[in-house]
């Protein structure tokens, strides 16, 4: 929900900071706030006011007509308010049928004032406009004030004058001057509203004195999705749950997924204690569970509401279930035991076996929980990958310990709530698809079109004279009006350019083009501003294509004059400019836009302009809508095993409109089950404003003489079904209208429910969906009693067209076959490739970092530090940690060795040549060998064959001069027997203090002996020590074999330890230089011996 009601505190905060700077001239709200936690004595030194004022005290928590409800404490002294308070602190308080604890409170100081300075302001928006209620008497006995306030529509974009607010609302005001003021708070009141996203703004009284003007009640709404624009102005707001129901910590622990998530995760707890929990796919389709098993009679049973889409992660639908599977199986244990549904609609790209994956993992790690607590689990769920989902699950459910029902799309949506609460039968052996994946399988399309000639069949000889003539009735009503809205929005000609860098969804587009035997593909361009003009490759059935990327919407446009449509996928911050950028060009006619969390006042905005210049916008928080045969919208319609399944390659008689775009989905696989198919379909988006309607949409299909059927899918919250039952009585709407409005169980609940789509929470008795439900009935439309048989209906609607002639079904013709991506194909493991690189040590490729096996939550957890890293890395296992010390050490001693070596050397002349960092840094790393730093391998080869050999110390000395070869790790240009190596010493004697055996570093303590006797610098150096203590810890930790252990001597790995650590120094020397803004080097001339011959022979 974007409009989302906050605390009176929050409200009175906000204003005190804001009202004041467009000239309000009302005093201070001054207040304090109270809860368990509270310290009594601290607040009175924070409010000083309190100690000496009379005081008004009162419940903060969403409580409606506190002064009726007695809920108010009115002149009392610090002493008594502490006494109210500490009476009502945390006691049960029935409300309506809500019954919830009283937690919060405000406090304020008493206002002396008479009945007749009590006023009543309001200000609320709406579609076009913001209405401002004022009535001159105000109060706890208000009464209606609907029928009593004065109103002022300001519309949309349109600034509000002192003159209007005078003349239009204050006619009851007779004081001149006192008018004044009011009208200057009630502009300045108005101002703050736009500003900072109000969508709902009461205060009863508002008390105006002699000399000032006071806020005593304040209810407030904000437009939460505008958040990233006013959170510098609100500061840290916190809405709180309707009175009656406690909030969660799992319910804040899902918000914050949900908020770091680009996916929609919800959950509210209505019944901590019940037997029936949902985790359900789809903000519509929750509602339908929900609203399913109300009607079955769980509403009591019923233990939450929530909802996960927009493809999360198999990471976050692991955290979305196990924290709805921890409160299942914390709460006692039912006697008739639990059940878990699991359903959905058919998705249009969320992978739906990653997701179950996710569940599946939770599942697993709860299933001890889930045998003792006796849960049955029941899944229902269609979309991408789906049959690798189900497949999975089936499996997993053999070994779960407890009943697990697995179906697909063969099963209407909402059957599973019925099988899990015992009110129809488990089919033993559920029917399968005949497709998967992109194309249908052999045989498949023969079946289906069997199945589709019994189906018909059934039609033409089902109904009743009743119901025929109920057709009939319909038909043959008024004449129709005709619609301002009646042009097409899209034909087998369309062509539209795509805002972001959506491949999948492009792709998506070229596929259902080309099977729909399109002569030419429907996208021509993309823009997206944050890449320079290029061309991205795509596929036209088996051919590549290159589709231009451009930087900038006009050159998009000028470029691609054949061009009306738009499909906009930029994100919430960004839609709205985009969308009011490509309005200025009038070739576009229909602009989708997928965002959602668009702030209201942005969407209203946009739909005036929009309306100005004629173009339809279908969004936002749409998936966008599909005209069979013609035209997709992005991810419409799904992958091409659903589009194939609801035959959305041709047209078929039934145009739908629906809010939810995956239930949209479900509606075209209902119809292409239930009659000929979908002729058009339209999901017009959640929000509560979307950029078209209802009716913009039916009154196109009644204009179309090709549309048969109409099939309206609307929900809880809004009036815009109430404009098509005014057009079914006037005439205006003459074809079969099948219709129903879910969010039913709405009423059932005993606190206020937000629904998975910000427009679906009704505001009024007349925005429940029963109530529309029964007003659509009335006006002559076709209401099934439940979502369930809305199929059924349908069907039923479309045999008696199909009776009396109206439709006449078409042969069925199959579509071209879609080659099968290949990633796509191999995710459904339809075929194998050798890879062509394999790794061991690192995985990115879930929802952690992976190191040899340890996720990098554990590696920081664990402190192993740089040298557990390169354990982990480098060696595949977690080494002692002796041994990862010794690897730090290692770096550290080896990190830089001065700007004369050769290294050094080079990297300092390339940072001064102007080379980048990287460059100068591998230069470097070049120069290391066998005559720098290099050493560390020969070193270990030498000492270790030496060792191995039983060589005697002077034996090898002798050996390697009669060989004429160095022995590589002794001597050093500076240091000696007389002046040791300082850090030679430190590894050294860490080596002799930790290791368990070092024969080998010992071996060359004992060669050093002897090289030192003839020349006092042929110490072990750096590269020996290392080299040897490296060896004895592959050879004695017990980590390794002595095969691997030799490996690891062979493949070179002991020199990787200073390749790491000399490259700290080249960096630092790079970064030296660059400080020290060090110009181009170039070496002197009398550094440098010229030998050149004295003449040219």
């Amino acid at each position: 929900m974007s409009a989302k009601a906050i605390t009176e505190a929050s409200g009175k905060d906000i204003l005190n900071r804001h009202l004041s700077l467009h000239g309000a001239g009302a005093a201070t709200c001054r207040f304090a706030t109270v809860n368990a936690t509270t310290d009594w004595s601290k607040l009175s030194v924070d409010h000083p006011w309190l100690l000496t004022t009379p005081l008004v005290v009162k419940p903060d928590q969403l409580i409606k007509r506190r002064g009726k409800l007695g809920l108010i404490g009115v002149k009392k002294n610090f002493e008594q308010v502490k006494q109210w308070i500490g009476e009502r602190l945390n006691k049960d308080q029935k409300i309506g049928n809500a019954v919830g604890k009283l937690r919060n409170f405000i406090i304020e100081p008493f206002v002396p004032h008479t009945d007749a300075e009590e006023m009543y302001v309001c200000i609320y928006s709406h579609r076009a406009a913001d209405t401002i209620l004022f009535y001159h008497q105000g109060g706890v006995d208000i009464g209606d004030v609907d029928a009593k306030a004065v109103k002022l529509d300001i519309p949309v974009n349109a600034s509000l004058s002192l003159a209007d607010v005078k003349s239009k609302l204050l006619v009851e005001v007779k004081d001149a001057k006192v008018k004044e003021r009011i009208a200057k708070f009630i502009s300045a009141l108005y101002t703050t509203y736009v500003d900072l996203y109000f969508t709902y703004l009461e205060i009863n009284p508002l008390v105006v004195t002699a000399d000032n003007l006071y806020i005593l009640d304040l209810a407030a709404k904000l437009d939460s999705t505008a958040d990233f624009i006013c959170r510098p102005k609100w500061g840290e707001i916190d809405y709180p749950p309707p009175f009656g129901r406690d909030a969660y910590p799992e319910e804040a622990y899902i918000a914050d997924l949900d908020a770091k998530s680009g996916a929609s995760l919800k959950l509210t707890i209505l019944n901590r204690n019940g037997r029936i929990w949902t985790m359900v796919a789809g903000g519509g389709a929750s509602v339908i569970y929900s609203d399913t098993i109300c009607d079955l009679g769980g509403a009591s049973e019923l233990a939450n509401y929530g909802e996960y889409s927009g493809a999360p992660s198999e990471q976050q639908t692991y955290e979305y279930a196990k924290t709805i599977l921890n409160l299942m199986t914390s709460s006692p244990k039912h006697p008739a035991g639990k059940v878990l549904i699991t359903g959905g609609g058919i998705a249009n790209f969320t992978n739906v076996a990653a997701t179950f994956q996710g569940i599946i993992t939770a599942l697993r790690e709860f299933q001890p929980k889930l045998v003792e607590h006796n849960v049955s689990i029941f899944v229902r769920r269609a979309g991408p990958n789906y049959q690798e989902g189900l497949r999975k699950m089936r499996d997993f459910g053999t070994t779960l310990g407890i009943p697990l029902h697995v179906f697909g799309p063969e099963t209407h949506m909402t059957a599973i709530c019925g099988m899990a609460l015992g009110k129809r039968p488990i089919p033993q052996v559920a029917s399968v698809e005949f497709s998967t994946a992109n194309f249908l399988l052999p045989g498949g399309q023969q079946a289906q079109a069997d199945l589709k000639a019994s189906s018909d069949a059934e039609a033409l000889g089902s109904g009743s004279d009743e119901s025929d003539n109920v057709v009939d009735g319909v038909l043959s009503g008024a004449q129709r009006n005709g619609s301002s809205l009646n042009r097409k929005f899209f034909s087998t000609s369309t062509k539209a350019i795509v805002w972001g860098m959506q491949q999948r969804a492009v792709q998506s587009m070229l596929d259902f083009d080309f099977i729909c035997r399109r002569s030419e593909p429907s996208v021509v361009a993309m823009v997206y501003p944050f890449t320079g003009d290029h061309k991205q490759k795509y596929y036209w059935g088996h051919k590549e294509i290159l589709i231009p990327v451009y930087k900038k919407m006009s050159d998009a446009i000028h470029k691609h004059k054949e061009v009306d449509v738009m499909v906009n996928f930029a994100s919430m911050r960004s839609a709205y400019e985009s969308t009011l950028e490509v309005l200025e060009f009038p070739q576009i006619r229909t602009v989708a836009i997928i965002a959602e969390g668009i702030p209201e006042n942005m969407t209203r905005k946009l739909i005036i302009e929009a309306d100005k210049k004629g173009v339809a916008i279908i969004g936002p928080a749409t998936v966008g809508g599909v005209k069979p045969g013609c035209f997709k919208i992005g991810n419409t319609g799904g992958m091409l095993d659903n589009i194939l399944h609801s035959k959305l390659y041709r047209p078929g008689s039934v145009a739908y409109v629906s809010r939810s775009g995956g239930m949209s989905n479900e509606l075209n696989n209902i119809i292409s089950k239930a009659t000929d198919g979908v002729i058009e379909g339209i999901a017009i988006g959640g929000d509560r404003y979307p950029g078209s309607t209802f009716m913009d949409h039916i009154l196109r299909y009644q204009a179309d003489p090709e549309t048969k059927l109409i099939v309206l899918l609307g929900e809880v919250g809004g009036t815009e079904e109430y404009d098509v039952c005014a057009a079914l009585k006037d005439g205006r709407i003459t074809k079969p209208l099948v219709a129903w409005c879910i969010g039913t169980c709405a009423s059932m609940f005993t606190s206020e429910v937000q629904f998975g789509h910000a427009g679906s929470c009704a505001n009024s008795d007349r925005e429940t969906a029963t109530a529309k439900n029964k007003a659509l009935r009335d006006a002559g439309a076709y209401v099934p009693d439940s979502f369930d048989t809305l199929g059924e209906l349908i069907h039923h609607v479309y045999g008696e067209l199909v009776k009396t002639g109206r439709v006449v079904p078409k042969e069925e013709v199959p579509p071209p076959t879609v080659p099968m991506d290949y990633s796509w194909a191999r995710e459904l493991g339809l075929i194998r490739k050798p890879a062509s690189f394999m790794t061991s040590i690192c995985d990115e490729r879930g929802q952690e970092l992976i190191y040899a096996g340890m996720p990098i939550s554990e590696v920081l957890s664990k402190d192993v530090g740089i040298g557990g890293v390169i354990s982990l890395l480098w060696f595949q296992r977690c080494l002692p940690s002796y041994v990862c010390k010794f690897f730090e050490m290692c770096l550290m001693v080896t990190a830089d060795h001065g700007p004369a070596v050769s290294g050094a050397h080079n990297t300092i002349v390339c940072a001064r040549a102007g080379k980048d960092l990287v460059s100068s840094v591998v230069s470097g790393l070049l120069t290391i060998g066998d005559r720098f730093g290099g050493a560390l391998d020969g070193s270990a080869r030498q000492f270790s064959e030496a060792y191995d050999t039983n060589l005697h110390p002077m034996e090898f000395v002798n050996k390697m001069r009669k060989e004429g070869k160095l022995i590589l790790g002794i001597g050093h240009r500076v240091k000696s027997i007389n002046n040791p190596d300082v850090r030679v010493k430190i590894i050294k004697e860490f080596v002799l203090e930790n290791f368990p055996a070092c024969p080998l570093l010992k071996y060359a303590l004992e060669v050093e002996k002897i090289t030192t006797n003839k020349k006092p610098n042929l110490i072990l150096n750096v590269d020996g020590v290392i080299a040897t203590a490296f060896v004895d810890m592959l050879r004695n930790s017990g980590s390794f074999t002595s095969e691997e252990a030799q490996e690891y001597i062979n493949v070179g790995a002991i020199n990787s330890l200073f390749v790491l650590g000399r490259s700290i120094g080249f960096i630092g020397h790079y970064m030296d230089q660059k400080r020290l803004k060090q110009g181009l080097y170039r070496h002197p001339w009398d550094d440098i011996s010229y030998v050149i011959p004295e003449q040219y022979n």
